[in-house]
């Protein structure tokens, strides 16, 4: 998918990008500065190594741990962050910890520029990116759980969705933990916070797009319904399931069969078995060569 590609320039491209580069690499890491409580940042070796090499534009500045800035991992971050021309700072383990608020950081961290754009747009985008190809969609509705969101859009990225959309309100956001369980995928993959989600989701079916909602009282499974087109898979809350509305705006419903005693998986488990369930279909009906 486009979101994929190698990664643009952007505000770093060129000449100047070069100067930075030069710059990194002639003088030693500076000090780090104290963040604002604002900051958006995101921690750990492999959501960063994924963001410098896909979306570098993004990284405001990278912070690394100046007590563990030769361990080999850090220094391929270093290398990223200099092709990139992205500033490099040097920071106490200590401050990267206040600045990950206590989450393991691995010695690195990252802060971001924020993302403009209204979730309309940013969802449109998306949509429009995929071309002639029938969309996957996520739809998580009222996911509280930071690690469970994360663990979504982990497994939404390699499934190749565009895009996962939340409520704005009483749900998890893009938050330092969620894009750390990530792995990446908040970097690349487009969360869309909206305020009203049944009107999103009216607006999803008035596109040709088929809401297909987890239930676990659903009289089909995830394994007897069409899931190669147009589709947004829609799954509810970690103790209460989809809202009423939201299960009302559904066009179909669908269970994922448990052999077990357990009656329920969790909602990140959940959301892997029924987006892989549809990765499958489509594959079976891709055209071969």
């Amino acid at each position: 998918m486009p979101r994929k590609d190698a990664p643009r320039a952007g505000r770093r491209g060129g000449a100047g990008q070069d100067r930075r580069a030069r710059a990194n690499a002639e003088r030693p890491a500076r000090d780090a500065a104290p963040a604002s409580a604002g900051t958006q940042v995101t921690y750990g070796i492999h959501a960063v190594r994924v963001l410098l090499q896909r979306s570098p534009q993004r990284v405001r500045q990278l912070w690394l741990s100046s007590s563990r800035d030769d361990a080999a991992r850090l220094q391929e971050l270093r290398a990223l962050a200099d092709a990139a021309g992205v500033v490099i700072a040097a920071a106490q383990d200590s401050d990267l910890d206040r600045l990950a608020a206590g989450e393991r950081h691995q010695g690195v961290l990252a802060e971001l520029a924020p993302q403009a754009g209204d979730p309309e747009t940013v969802l449109e985008e998306a949509l429009e990116a995929l071309g002639a190809a029938p969309p996957l969609l996520l739809v998580l509705d009222g996911v509280t759980d930071p690690h469970n969101l994360g663990a979504c859009l982990r497994s939404a990225d390699a499934a190749g969705v565009a895009a996962v959309i939340v409520p704005r309100d009483r749900a998890a956001g893009l938050t330092p933990v969620v894009r750390k369980v990530a792995a990446g995928a908040a970097e690349v993959l487009p969360l869309v916070q909206v305020v009203n989600l049944a009107r999103t989701l009216r607006e999803l079916k008035e596109r040709g797009i088929w809401l297909v909602g987890t239930a676990d009282d659903a009289a089909r499974t995830l394994y007897d319904v069409d899931l190669s087109g147009p589709t947004a898979l829609v799954l509810g809350s970690e103790g209460e399931g989809m809202r009423r509305l939201t299960r009302e705006a559904c066009d179909e419903l669908v269970s994922i069969p448990m052999a077990g005693a357990v009656e329920s998986l969790n909602v990140s488990v959940a959301t892997g078995v029924a987006l892989f369930e549809a990765v499958r279909q489509r594959r079976a009906r891709a055209p071969a060569g």
